[in-house]
């Protein structure tokens, strides 16, 4: 269960990202977290945050999505980088 004002805000997030962009992001397999606010991605290991999408072109957004990662290691696409913590706490977050 979602409070109201919460669940609006997120999806009022996702709403603001082109429809173009969304169709690039889920072509790729990418699935939009309302908790997270990211585009993620388990079997590419790639996240992308809603202010990564917004703030860049669909050119950068489809070389980021074809940029291999590396065995074991997940990329994390954000305006500013997460710190390593930020970044345990995420992967334990989606990991349940």
């Amino acid at each position: 269960m979602c409070i109201a004002v919460r669940c609006n805000v997120t999806r009022g997030l996702s709403t603001l990202i082109e429809e173009s962009k969304k169709r690039i992001l889920e072509d790729a397999g990418y699935a939009y977290s309302f908790d997270r606010l990211s585009y993620i991605n388990r079997g590419a290991r790639k996240v992308f945050s809603i202010e990564f999408v917004q703030d860049h072109s669909e050119a950068v957004l489809q070389a980021r999505i074809s940029e291999p990662t590396p065995a074991s290691e997940w990329k994390f696409y954000f305006n500013l980088d997460p710190s390593e913590s930020v970044k345990r706490e995420f992967l334990r977050s989606i990991a349940r």
